[in-house]
């Protein structure tokens, strides 16, 4: 099939680039000429692990291409892919402003039948809103061409992104119209089935779960999913807390509860809470919709309030450990919101810095993948080259962020160049015993 992707951000260029492999031609198409041009040059600008390499496999096969002209790039495909962005505002509500601008260009531009399917996620009703977005331009240029609006939402985890394209647990399609729904079975056949070629494992055993549904509630499934999702971090965090108090290990306390088929034990890892883009932006956003319909979200309102104490948690740790942070070096160790992504988008690394350093400590960071400094982050924080650079002469060390690279740490020499042999390890992902035989003082998140 011929698919138009526009957007060349995350999900667009993973959702492109992951559909070019199972043999379709596909365009991702943004206004933006220089990242365009990168992405012609082979130069991808978000990390995701072995993106680069797919994305140069399908170019060289001439199946996967990146153009400026949208107009061009509607008209000869025959699914319309909307992966634009939908940051919150100020309110908490969600700005619809790059799919808006998505919508009118397809209206402008259609010439025949067409596929739109909504990827971004959106608020509830937003299918209907384009349908009436597209319907509105072509009366404007006097014209009647037939379309279908398909909800399909994305379940991608950064750092993940390429296997949850081809191993998803559910793709999920909303719509009212027959055929749209049988062009997109047809479109996610190969992976529903699972009969395309790979080299990515574990390969599910199984076909993946189709679920087919109305616009609005495809729309919901996004929603109710994530929040549910931060629901279980905030949760396991919660009881992290009381673990402390009582003498429990947090981690046997999730392996317990997480055999019960009815809660699973995935993201029950207690740790610093969670971040990235969509958690606090759809939570946010699910709470702004339940309001205009004179609903409260007391359970997703609660899930946010402890996220945002679990960061001041850590600060309480240090001063804890140190009692006073003036004067006193603190290394940090992640600024990423999780490992295997650039995304420093509201990391709990990067306020727990920014606190320490209000509070007068001398803060050292390092990360694998973010060089650049986030603009959120203070700008006395010290980058350094590595982690060892970090640990000498620190007073503490706090690992906020799970890299591989992190866990395989030579903890002797460590050791031997802290001023303290202190470590709080913020994702629970360091042997408490070994380091504890070495001589380190280890505080963990409820162990």
């Amino acid at each position: 099939m011929k698919l138009c992707i526009m957007g060349t951000g995350y999900v667009g260029l993973v959702t492109g680039t992951c559909f070019a492999n199972l043999g379709n031609e596909v365009v991702c198409v943004s206004g933006d000429e220089n990242k365009i041009n990168l992405l012609k040059q082979g130069k991808v600008p978000i990390y995701e692990p072995d993106l680069d390499e797919l994305i140069e496999k399908n170019v060289k096969e001439n199946r996967l291409f990146f153009d400026t002209d949208s107009e061009k790039s509607i008209q000869k495909s025959e699914i319309i892919f909307i992966c634009k962005g939908t940051p919150s505002q100020p309110n908490g509500q969600v700005n619809l402003k790059y799919v808006e601008d998505a919508a009118i260009e397809i209206g402008r531009a259609i010439n025949d039948y067409k596929i739109v399917v909504n990827k971004s996620t959106v608020p509830i009703g937003s299918g209907d809103w384009v349908s009436m977005i597209i319907n509105d331009e072509q009366v404007k240029l006097n014209k009647k061409v037939p379309f279908d609006v398909v909800s399909c939402p994305e379940f991608l985890r950064e750092g993940s992104a390429i296997y949850d394209v081809f191993f998803t647990d559910r793709i999920v399609i909303g719509s009212s119209s027959k055929n749209a729904i049988e062009t997109m079975k047809k479109l996610y056949e190969p992976i529903i089935n699972q009969t395309f070629e790979t080299d990515l494992n574990p390969r599910p055993k199984t076909k993946v779960p189709l679920v087919v549904t109305d616009l609005t509630s495809a729309e919901m499934i996004k929603y109710a999913a994530n929040s549910f999702l931060a629901t279980k971090i905030s949760f396991i965090n919660e009881i992290a807390s009381i673990c402390e108090k009582v003498g429990a290990d947090v981690t046997k306390v999730a392996d317990g509860i997480g055999l019960d088929k009815r809660i699973g034990r995935e993201f029950l890892n207690a740790g610093l809470g969670w971040g990235g883009s969509c958690f606090p932006k759809d939570l946010s956003a699910i709470s702004q919709i339940a309001a205009e319909y004179g609903l409260s979200t007391q359970i997703i309102n609660a899930v946010v309030q402890a996220n945002k104490q679990q960061r001041s948690n850590i600060i309480k740790k240090a001063q804890e450990l140190l009692k006073i942070l003036k004067g006193k070096t603190i290394g940090v160790l992640g600024i990423s919101f999780k490992p295997d992504t650039d995304d420093t988008r509201y990391a709990p690394a990067i306020t727990i810095i920014n606190n320490l350093i209000k509070l007068g400590a001398r803060v050292k960071v390092y990360d694998p993948i973010v060089k650049d400094r986030p603009e959120d982050l203070s700008e006395k924080s010290i980058f350094c080259k590595d982690s060892y650079e970090v640990a000498e002469n620190s007073h503490l060390l706090i690992l906020a962020t799970e890299w591989d690279e992190f866990i395989k740490l030579d903890f002797e020499k460590i050791k031997g160049s802290m001023s303290n042999s202190l470590i709080i390890d913020g994702r629970n992902v360091l042997d408490k015993e070994v380091l504890t035989n070495m001589g380190f003082t280890y505080i963990g998140i409820g162990r």
